[in-house]
């Protein structure tokens, strides 16, 4: 049972708006992050790619391509470009001759962790210019809306219950 009131009619539409805003200005504070990282060009799909990779580490190309909701050929076409920049490797799996893993390899964890440094440091920035009581009123809805989309349990760190859909614009 909800014991939160219903809130008024145009509230969550007034939210949602103001959500889709936010995401606007994070994607360009995300790309000027990844501008400062490398001049290696990385797309928003094999972005979603490494990132998979770093919260799943040696899944098969299969499982990949479930987890992003994209056809294996692709999969494979990214993780073949990735490979190419060095980020990616493919590996025999312990488990089947048939099968291959794959995984960030030393330049990839690396991009990945400029990448979230510099982007980390953009928002930081931000944040710092916002008053304690709206800092604190960020924190709380970004913590109800991440348990909404079912990151605050257990099951969250599951491959299966992470939103990377739509990656087939290689």
């Amino acid at each position: 049972m909800n014991s939160n009131p219903a809130p008024p009619p145009r509230e969550p539409q007034r939210t949602a708006e103001s959500a889709r805003e936010l995401i606007e200005l994070l994607e360009v504070l995300w790309e000027r992050g990844r501008d400062m990282v490398s001049s290696t060009p990385v797309s928003a799909s094999q972005l979603r790619v490494l990132y998979s990779l770093d919260r799943a580490e040696g899944i098969s190309l299969r499982t990949l391509g479930e987890l992003l909701g994209s056809a294996p050929p692709s999969v494979s076409r990214m993780c073949d470009r990735l490979e190419a920049l060095g980020f990616v490797q493919r590996l025999p799996s312990p488990v089947s001759r048939r099968q291959l893993e794959l995984h960030l390899t030393v330049h990839g964890k690396a991009y990945l962790r400029d990448l979230r440094a510099q982007r980390e440091e953009a928002l930081l920035a931000v944040i710092a210019d916002m008053s304690p009581t709206s800092r604190k009123a960020l924190l709380r809805g970004l913590t109800g809306f991440h348990e909404a989309v079912g990151g605050g349990g257990a099951a969250a760190s599951s491959p299966a219950r992470t939103p990377l859909k739509d990656v087939s614009s290689a």
